[in-house]
């Protein structure tokens, strides 16, 4: 594993992506994640298992294109992400909407 994210693996996973997709893709027990762009799939797989306590069985990265925006007449490219969809072992699960 890279050194640059072994003490703090926490700041690996920024936020759950919640697309219509990735709710589809809930029903089979993957999750997507945005993720740190230079975060490697062994760091990844890490991070999750140590924050949500469980056992991921696969992982898939991708690292769609930058887009470029315009607000009126300045140009500028949006911020990178990169996703992570991850699949867990069966009887697992991450609670992503805790119940009230």
């Amino acid at each position: 594993m890279a050194k640059r994210f072994t003490d703090r693996l926490a700041d690996v996973i920024r936020r759950p992506l919640i697309t219509e997709k990735a709710t589809r893709a809930l029903e089979a027990n993957q999750f997507t994640f945005e993720v740190d762009p230079r975060a490697a799939k062994p760091e990844i797989k890490a991070a999750i298992e140590q924050l949500f306590d469980v056992r991921v069985v696969g992982i898939s990265t991708m690292n769609p294109p930058r887009r470029t925006r315009r607000i009126g007449r300045f140009a500028g490219r949006r911020a990178q992400v990169k996703k992570a969809v991850v699949r867990l072992a069966e009887g697992q699960t991450i609670q992503l909407f805790p119940e009230s």
